[in-house]
């Protein structure tokens, strides 16, 4: 009825456009060339922390005559996992300038830097006996996941039509969790996790960019490789079925399988002791329902619920609380652990109702939708009027909309 007071006929229904190779690859190179080393890099130190502690105690022997004592090493390796997370807070911190400076691809493409690098610095770390290089080595790399973790779904989301849209946005978490595992075969005793393996990997990391030394064991590395393949495969079958059940709804089951395992979690550990077959199944539990849900689908929707002009700064803010979280969970949980015991698994299990909640009375289904539409919805839910700028309206405009129906990308 509106289209004809205006007098606009509805323009033609856009058909899909299938996935082209041409979207493919772009998505594949930008992908492993961020969140990939990003991935790798979350669990670049902890299972071969053993070879690397023998590296900085040799190190120190031979520049003081004197093996390192613990409390020294205790400080140096905190120093070698936390300045990840730091890097990723200033990276963070930067993208926003970047991206609108840069752009998107020219961001990704300056941010391989951040990369490069590094692993030049862990390349030469041994050689040249500085375990300096490898702590430094940490930051850079924190720096370069700090501005993939915004940049890349910036770029996926506004590359990828509206109905591939989720799938293609789900791939930075499909490529972080990759990265991880393969760190986790990486790491097995058999492979790499060994001082000659270290050396090879550190080289082979300078060589490729990517590659570095393990990842953190819950109770062994066979139990950690097991929830790696859980979080793989579920990973990659929420990407498969985000455009078929929603956002709303992967987040919804996410959360309320998580919240659930947690609160199963705590009785296990009250009743059944810390390595009962039951803590195990809820552990998996968790994995499996963070990897439906919470892990791969805000990637999606934090780019799908903002604006084009007002993506940077929001994913900036967005990445500052993400790495933020990251390191007062890291430094806060084992004091939590050690006060209340099993009972700060509830707390978690809060966060998720609370959260749920959250996303059942606010946030909209956002599938198949413009960013135009999309936000349209967010503005009549709080009685505003909604005037997008005008390249928004050109670039996306809706079929019910005049001017310049939005095309499907030619990719």
């Amino acid at each position: 009825m509106e289209e004809k007071e205006r007098g606009l006929a509805p323009a033609a229904p856009v058909q899909k456009a299938r996935l082209q190779p041409t979207l493919v690859l772009a998505t594949l190179s930008a992908a492993f060339g961020s969140a990939f080393q990003y991935g790798y890099n979350i669990a670049v130190v902890n299972t071969p922390h053993k070879v690397l502690k023998s590296f900085y105690n040799e190190t120190y022997v031979e520049r003081h005559g004197t093996p390192m004592g613990a409390r020294l090493t205790l400080l140096l390796w905190s120093c070698t996992v936390s300045m990840f997370p730091l890097g990723g807070l200033l990276g963070s911190l930067v993208v926003g300038l970047m991206v609108d400076k840069c752009g998107r691809k020219g961001t990704l493409l300056v941010n391989s830097v951040f990369a490069i690098i590094p692993a030049v610095l862990m390349g030469v770390s041994k050689v040249a006996k500085a375990f300096e290089l490898i702590i430094f080595s940490r930051v850079l790399l924190g720096v370069c996941a700090g501005i993939s973790y915004s940049a890349l779904p910036m770029y996926l989301g506004e590359l990828a039509p509206k109905h591939l849209r989720g799938m293609l946005g789900t791939m930075t978490e499909v490529f972080v969790i990759v990265g991880v595992f393969l760190a986790q075969i990486f790491s097995l005793q058999a492979i790499l996790g060994n001082p000659t393996g270290m050396e090879l990997q550190i080289n082979y990391y300078a060589d490729t960019i990517y590659t570095a030394a393990g990842v953190a064991a819950t109770h062994s590395q066979d139990v950690s490789v097991g929830a790696g393949v859980v979080n793989v495969v579920m990973t990659v079958v929420s990407a498969g079925i985000v455009e078929l059940l929603g956002r709303r709804l992967l987040l919804l089951i996410g959360y309320g399988i998580c919240g659930s395992a947690c609160l199963v979690l705590t009785l296990a550990l009250l009743f059944q002791g810390e390595l009962s077959y039951l803590g195990v199944i809820c552990v998996f539990a968790y994995i499996a329902g963070h990897s439906i849900g919470p892990s791969p689908i805000p990637s999606v929707v934090r780019t799908e619920i903002f604006l084009q002009s007002s993506r940077p700064a929001v994913l900036t803010v967005d990445g500052a609380v993400h790495w933020l979280t990251n390191f007062l969970v890291g430094l806060v949980f084992p004091s939590v652990q050690e006060a209340i015991g099993p009972y700060c698994f509830i707390i978690f299990a809060g966060i998720c109702l609370l959260t749920a909640v959250y996303i059942y009375m606010v946030i909209p289904e956002t599938k198949g939708q413009t960013f135009v539409e999309i936000n349209r919805v967010f503005a009549k839910r709080n009685g505003l009027e909604f005037l997008p700028e005008k390249k928004e309206e050109i670039t996306e405009a809706g079929p019910h909309m005049r001017a310049t129906p939005a095309r499907e990308t030619p990719f």
